[in-house]
């Protein structure tokens, strides 16, 4: 796919409109309005007993304490999406991790927004802080291993739903043969 041009119709706080005209392979050209975003991060922090998630506020979808991995924007200059995910996983769920593994990239809404999230599963874990935002109203949750099962049909954010699935599947895979 050729991008052939782009200009910004709404400059937002962390996102802008914006529209672009493409070329596809079969030489067709299209408009389309594009969220532009920085791309996020999202973590995926367990333990031998836990997975350590948050429920917060997400007005957009109306939520009062959407259950959801520990996650955040890359809006900070220069800053990677490891040193981003560890500023999270201190903000958010007050934890530190000594292991780091990307577990996925995924597109989260690919039809009209340019966000990448990339999941990190991230173990070791320690007691840490981090500055949250002011207006962050987080309650920390510590979903035991064993019930990740029964808790799938109630999440609804894509990225936890995910990464969940890929830990019960990991989980799995490396439990002893009864």
């Amino acid at each position: 796919m050729e991008l052939l041009g782009s200009k910004v119709a709404y400059e937002g706080y962390g996102v802008d409109v914006v529209i672009r005209r493409y070329r596809r392979v079969d030489g067709t050209e299209v408009e389309r309005q594009v969220i532009d975003h920085p791309g996020s991060v999202a973590i995926l922090a367990h333990d031998d007993e836990f997975v350590h998630l948050v429920a917060q506020p997400r007005e957009a979808v109306e939520e009062d304490a959407l259950l959801e991995i520990p996650a955040g924007t890359l809006d900070k200059d220069g800053e990677s999406e490891l040193e981003c995910a560890r500023r999270e996983l201190a903000e958010e769920a007050e934890l530190a991790a000594t292991d780091w593994t990307e577990l996925a990239k995924i597109y989260p809404s690919p039809g009209y927004i340019s966000e990448v999230v990339t999941i990190f599963l991230a173990t070791g874990l320690s007691p840490a802080r981090g500055e949250r935002d002011e207006d962050e109203a987080i309650d920390i949750v510590r979903l035991s291993l064993a019930e990740i099962e029964e808790a799938l049909p109630r999440i609804r954010d894509a990225s936890t739903l995910i990464a969940l699935m890929a830990l019960r599947d990991r989980l799995t895979r490396t439990a002893p043969a009864a």
